[in-house]
């Protein structure tokens, strides 16, 4: 992959054909259709990451199984639906100075870009007697988020000549706290190999309640995680060989634990998380599920880099010069030779995961129609979370019984009020479609969300119903 493996990570996060949206569901295609609300909806390997509780319900498949479904999406409150396709499909153009100006008027914003990426390799699901559902999986998970005030968008951008700079005579800058308050650029790489269990624990005539849990242990390829505030800086970075970073002359201090060579998803780090859920059926038509999922955290302990509030640096380089935001923004902020930030070396450092409440309601209406209501919270603030809480609603509609149409109302979590569409082909035993968590979002040229997730080889064995 080498040197242009950020070109490729682009292409696959922000969508090349048509990043991270911080929830977990963009590589199942038919909760993407509601806008992520799921909390209810979600059944057989598709409750993984969302209520493993579900999977203790009686009545879905025997056995299901994929072999590929995948999202991807890319959102802002403050680019126009033209400057964000650039970083999209332009990323070899250069920026001309009237390019850089304007960019760094847009990118002044807590939600300048929030991106994401999700890919289900492989999961099966299957119903055993007494034991209940049982699921594993393999998904590579990508998120990502970037808030920058005027000072950092500036320098991001225009680089040495940045205003700040001009201002502040040489030897006398200010402190990276003070400069850049109120800046966050995260980005989070994880391949998870998942295993859940759910089962029935209570079961009455009008009252039926079932509880699971999930476990995953993940793999860490790659983590930037720079938060500033007025008097603390906290930034560290952790990235794999694959994206094929010099690390200059720091490579020889002993207490940099170097990872090189190799290829493909390459580790730097390692955890564990854990799912917990739960899922009631009240009477014949309303259920109900509660799920907090990814406690526990990470240990990222290859190519750790760390660094703490000091004197801004002055850049040597014009700052990002072309579309391609994501390779040279990492360079500026995170472990590039000419980086913003004196970084320090490190052997290992804990990471907590993007811990989320999830809370959902469905009602059951017959057979072809579901509605339901979601409110997903985030529990801490780490790369990968959500940023701000998300609020949707969601339903399914089958005007026949091999099509199902999805759709909804959503808010929240760093992106504005979206219109989700899905369409799905299903029969009882094999399923397919295709979905965009914001149908405006196309269509609209500010505030613009641009995604896309499909799924074309599911099946469903032994299902009671269609």
């Amino acid at each position: 992959m080498g040197k242009n493996f950020y070109s490729l990570l682009a292409a696959f996060l922000l969508g090349s054909t048509l990043p991270l949206y911080a929830q977990t569901e963009l590589s199942n295609f038919t909760a993407t259709g509601r806008g992520g609300v799921a909390t209810t909806f979600a059944t057989d390997y598709q409750s993984i990451g969302i209520n493993p509780a579900n999977l203790g319900r009686v009545g879905g498949a025997t056995v299901a199984f994929t072999i590929g479904e995948f999202g991807v999406g890319a959102g802002s409150q403050s680019l126009t639906r033209q400057q964000l396709r650039k970083f999209i499909t332009d990323t070899n153009q250069n920026l001309t100075l009237a390019d850089k100006q304007e960019l760094a008027r847009a990118f002044t914003s807590d939600n300048a870009l929030n991106f994401s990426g999700d890919a289900t390799t492989l999961a099966l699901a299957v119903q055993l007697p007494a034991i209940g559902g049982i699921a594993i999986s393999n998904r590579v998970r990508t998120s990502g988020h970037v808030g920058l005030n005027q000072n950092a968008a500036e320098i991001t951008f225009l680089g040495r000549d940045a205003p700040i700079y001009a201002s502040a005579s040489a030897g006398n800058l200010p402190l990276v706290s003070e400069a850049l308050a109120g800046t966050d650029i995260q980005l989070a790489v994880l391949n998870e190999f998942n295993l859940a269990w759910g089962n029935r624990v209570i079961d009455l005539p009008l009252f039926q309640l079932s509880a699971g849990a999930g476990y995953r242990y993940i793999q860490g390829v790659g983590i930037i995680d720079i938060r500033v505030q007025p008097g603390n800086l906290r930034a560290y970075s952790s990235m794999s060989p694959v994206f094929d970073i010099d690390y200059g002359s720091m490579v020889n201090d002993p207490s940099f634990n170097l990872r090189s060579g190799g290829s493909g998803l390459r580790p730097v780090g390692k955890g564990h998380g854990f799912d917990l859920g739960l899922a009631a059926e009240v009477g014949k038509s309303l259920r109900l599920g509660v799920a907090v999922t990814d406690i526990g955290h990470m240990t990222w302990e290859g190519n750790l880099l760390t660094a703490n509030d000091q004197k801004l640096k002055q850049l040597k380089s014009e700052g990002v010069g072309s579309y391609n935001f994501i390779k040279e923004a990492a360079e500026i902020f995170a472990t590039g030779t000419d980086s913003l930030f004196t970084y320090e070396t490190g052997q290992e450092r804990r990471a907590e995961l993007p811990t989320k409440l999830r809370a959902g309601a469905g009602l059951r209406i017959s057979e072809f129609f579901e509605a339901g209501l979601d409110v997903t919270l985030p529990l801490n603030n780490v790369a990968g979370n959500i940023t701000t809480p998300f609020v949707g609603a969601g339903l399914d509609y089958k005007p026949t019984r091999w099509l199902r149409l999805s759709s909804g109302l959503t808010g929240g979590a760093g992106y504005g009020v979206s219109v989700p569409f899905g369409v799905t082909l299903a029969t009882k035993v094999y399923e397919a479609g295709i979905s965009t968590r914001d149908v405006t979002g196309l269509l609209t040229s500010k505030n613009p969300y641009l995604s896309l997730a499909s799924g074309f080889l599911r099946f469903r064995l032994g299902s009671k119903t269609q």
